[in-house]
């Protein structure tokens, strides 16, 4: 958290409101990342572009912003691949048992104030904070 700075924090969150209300403006989608990827698994005829194109600007916007000059923050984990991976698939799962992830429930299920999304969101970020506290505290990782 060494770079945080409340200009960066509200951009990126301006962004990324904006992103969800443009996606659900031109195509009536929420901007759920778990369900704009395993779209991916069942496609219908004119989803491929738009779900690619939202994919690629995810995974190319922290190089280009790179490229412009601004720091990247370096990676929080000390923890192997076999983990990650791990926690990885784990959270795959949840999202699919969740029916939706943070960007989904979080940002646009709040939004549209959606009891099923509040809930969500409590569990979710709930069990975040549980595991930290646990790793943290209890075995000191």
């Amino acid at each position: 958290m060494d770079n945080f700075t409340l200009v960066s924090a509200a951009v990126g969150g301006l962004l990324i409101g904006l992103s969800a209300a443009l996606l659900w403006v031109a195509k009536g989608r929420i901007t759920g990342i778990s369900g704009i990827l395993g779209g991916f698994s069942a496609l219908r005829p004119g989803d491929i572009a738009w779900r690619a194109i939202f994919l690629v600007g995810l995974m190319t916007a922290p190089l280009l912003y790179g490229v412009a000059g601004g720091a990247l923050p370096e990676s929080a984990s000390h923890t192997g691949p076999t983990l990650l991976i791990v926690a990885g698939l784990l959270v795959g799962f949840g999202t699919r048992l969740g029916n939706g992830c943070t960007s989904g429930h979080g940002v646009c299920g709040l939004a549209r104030l959606s009891p099923r999304s509040l809930a969500a969101t409590a569990l979710f970020m709930g069990s975040a904070a549980v595991t930290v506290f646990v790793v943290r505290h209890l075995i000191g990782a």
